[in-house]
């Protein structure tokens, strides 16, 4: 594994890098998967916020929450599945620790440039925890089903929505599947979701290396 880039490289021409708190500084433009760690992702979507902050409660409902309902409910949609697709379904929001969690209707604003900026942290999350770079076209169609049942609870349970707004928008999710969305705090957030990691990671097979770099 490499280091993480010195100073000297990294002040060299505009800033295009992230600091993380493990010391780690991503490179936004050219992520790499040596520059990732689960800690530093755990500790970023336990404290973005789903709806850009519009949800009701006293706490804001995290993307590290959300992130572990969708990897329950992938479980209920296609018992069985293989761990290796569970771990993709929990980093399926994975880039947000870094870029935030931006709505759908901005993210189409943006158009298909953040698409493959997203698309390339994905990438990088994804081959430094030992899994394919982008999940299988029948995979990726499960996450996003599990995303919308669960964008579908929030809806009405945190955002204000009436459930005939959020089934036009998210669709009716299965009558066996419910799901209960009271936010965790960040700290409660963050702990189970690297727990939920640690136990998927086991499941199949990825140990993580120790990397040895310099936070200098």
């Amino acid at each position: 594994m490499r280091p993480a880039k010195g100073r000297k490289g990294a002040d060299a021409g505009p800033r295009a890098w992230q600091r993380m708190l493990s010391g780690r500084r991503l490179d936004l433009l050219d992520p790499s998967p040596f520059d990732i760690e689960i800690e530093d992702i755990a500790h970023g979507l336990a404290r973005v916020a789903r709806w850009n902050g519009q949800t009701s409660g006293e706490q804001a409902f995290s993307v590290a929450q959300h992130s572990l309902i969708v990897e329950d409910v992938v479980a209920h949609l296609s018992p069985g599945i293989e761990a290796r697709w569970r771990l993709c379904a929990l980093l399926h929001d994975g880039p947000e620790y870094v870029i935030g969690d931006m709505i759908s209707p901005f993210k189409a604003a943006l158009g298909l440039d953040y698409r493959k900026f997203e698309a390339r942290l994905e990438a990088a999350i994804h081959l430094r925890f030992g899994l394919p770079p982008h999940p299988p076209t029948e995979i990726a169609a499960l996450i996003k089903r599990a995303d919308r049942i669960s964008a579908y609870f929030e809806a009405i349970q945190l955002a204000g929505f009436e459930e005939r707004e959020a089934v036009q928008i998210f669709g009716a999710p299965p009558q066996e599947i419910t799901v209960s969305t009271h936010p965790f705090s960040a700290v409660a957030a963050e702990a189970r979701f690297l727990q939920r990691f640690a136990t998927l990671a086991e499941a199949t097979g990825f140990t993580s290396p120790t990397l040895a770099f310099s936070s200098e």
